[in-house]
């Protein structure tokens, strides 16, 4: 599959392949097929990204604490696939974040993944308290790679719960990674792990063109 893009190997210190383009369905398929993805502010030009060092997840070395096991047989939150695909990247457009003084997610951004969800690749996992979502997660689909994009909480252990739902559902269909993209802490805390951006893209390209699952 040709590209638009550089080669992410020849990405600058900082990550960044290139500048421009659009978020059209076939330029995001472009570049998450080649281990890029898109990261800038509302007003400024769109900035792709491949980082020299990638947090991954191997599903099936996903951490779950003894406390979180707990929460898990005794909550009465719920987890849907694909049930309100916008309402989870609305809530995680409204989210500020510590350190930050806006949001990532544009109206652009919003409305690009919106298209890719309706394309079929592009998923959500919602966490629900009765009929309030409280939490939540959505990501690309790429073969048997799942590139996670963002997540939510209004409660105590939602993404978290989202995460590991993701997690499990991967394991089962043989994925063989969740792509975190940059590293966090809680990422780390959940068993993701870094690899460098040549490992990274070996093992995309080793799994990208394989038949994913279908979210249902």
């Amino acid at each position: 599959m040709n590209s638009i893009f550089p080669d992410p190997n020849t990405a600058d210190e900082d990550g960044v392949v290139g500048i421009g383009a659009n978020l059209s369905a076939d330029v995001l398929t472009d570049a998450y097929y080649h281990g890029i993805f898109p990261w800038f502010t509302d007003g400024e030009p769109i900035v792709w990204w491949s980082p020299i060092d990638r947090m991954i997840l191997y599903p099936e070395k996903i951490k779950i604490s003894k406390s979180m096991r707990k929460f898990r047989r005794e909550t009465n939150l719920k987890v849907t696939i694909n049930k309100n695909f916008t309402a989870v990247i609305e809530n995680c457009k409204s989210i500020i974040r510590d350190g930050e003084n806006d949001t990532w997610i544009t109206n652009e951004m919003k409305d690009a993944y919106i298209n890719l969800h309706k394309n079929g690749m592009a998923h959500s996992f919602e966490v629900w308290d009765n009929d309030e979502l409280v939490g939540g997660l959505y990501g690309v689909n790429m073969g048997k790679v799942f590139c996670g994009e963002s997540m939510f909480s209004k409660k105590s252990n939602a993404s978290k719960l989202a995460f590991i739902e993701l997690a499990e559902t991967l394991e089962k269909q043989n994925y063989h990674m969740i792509d975190c993209q940059m590293h966090t802490q809680h990422l780390e805390s959940l068993g993701a792990e870094e690899i460098t951006r040549k490992e990274f893209l070996k093992q995309l390209s080793n799994n990208r063109d394989l038949k994913g699952w279908n979210f249902k």
